[in-house]
């Protein structure tokens, strides 16, 4: 039953989830790019590594992702013994589901004896047929810590090839792509360029490499949020979902913040609002869980990640 909607008051449906988050032990924990009201009633809001690091951390008995169902999956994954509840079942991801076990399967019988570097935008199945996993943040870190010459790197090509520039190492590139970074154009760059020529360009990793190569930072969400706080610039060109620009604009007023294009919205992340996460928490609806086969592999997979990520920052 969806006691709440959309419709109802923010204040009260602020009110409810605060209520329910006491009654059912929980907490929640919203990706960058959901919608400034969801972030604010969140307890952390990060990017996927951040998020990650934290999940077997949290005391709480039941979980609520604000994000999508490769993110949820990754909560229960790495938390087996939380509840894990996703507030909108339909919130998917293109570029997780552009790739399935089934054909990581074919395409590693086709590249034999090379490690899979899968980024974590990806399904626990899909996690379950790799090495390790990678976020954005630390991808190349991740390749660089294999001693194999050529490894596989699922499922972003623009990540791909992003890390390809930095690394001696050759990556066999799985063509899927984030349709809401994949295309914004170089005309639409150098279009905002001319109406803002002192503004530095950001750019997500998951962009195409003609607009990286405007770019003045390349970086994951993160990594935005870092720059915007201890740079004296002004004026900022972002190219990455309009979430987190929504974001970095309420977090830094002062700042001028220009979204690369009108393409840059995620129509999954933006599936959950107040009322969806009021109604999860109501009706504990809808957990997500992982098959014991699968969660094992998947596990590892991540844990690794998560360790090399230790090993660089000690």
């Amino acid at each position: 039953m969806q006691l709440y909607h959309d419709t109802d008051n923010t204040n009260h449906l602020i009110d409810a989830i605060q209520s329910l988050k006491k009654k059912r032990n929980a907490t929640i924990l919203a990706h960058n790019y959901q919608c400034l009201e969801v972030q604010h009633c969140a307890d952390m809001v990060g990017d996927s590594l951040e998020l990650s690091r934290v999940i077997s951390s949290i005391d709480s008995a039941v979980i609520v992702f604000c994000g999508v169902l490769f993110m949820a999956e990754t909560a229960a994954l790495l938390s087996p013994d939380k509840t894990i509840l996703l507030p909108e079942i339909n919130a998917g991801c293109p570029l997780a589901d552009s790739i399935s076990a089934y054909h990581l399967k074919l395409f590693k019988a086709r590249y034999k004896n090379r490690p899979v570097v899968t980024y974590i935008n990806s399904s626990a199945a899909v996690k379950a047929e790799s090495d390790i996993c990678c976020t954005s943040s630390n991808a190349l870190s991740v390749v660089n810590s294999l001693p194999n010459d050529e490894i596989i790197f699922t499922p972003d090509k623009n990540l791909g090839s992003y890390i390809q520039q930095h690394t001696s190492k050759r990556l066999i590139l799985w063509h899927g792509f984030c349709p809401v970074h994949n295309y914004v154009t170089d005309n639409e760059i150098m279009y905002k360029k001319q109406c803002f020529p002192h503004a530095k360009i950001i750019a997500h990793p998951e962009s195409p490499d003609e607009v990286l190569q405007r770019a003045d930072e390349i970086t994951s969400t993160s990594g935005m949020l870092k720059i915007l706080q201890h740079s004296d610039d002004k004026e900022y060109i972002i190219c990455t979902e309009l979430g987190l620009i929504e974001k970095m604009q309420y977090d830094f007023p002062e700042k001028t913040l220009i979204p690369a294009s009108s393409k840059l919205f995620c129509y999954d992340m933006k599936r959950i609002t107040l009322a969806s996460v009021a109604n999860a928490l109501h009706n504990m609806q809808y957990a997500i869980t992982v098959d014991a086969n699968i969660a094992q592999h998947a596990r590892n997979a991540i844990s690794r990640m998560l360790e090399i990520h230790h090993e660089s920052t000690v």
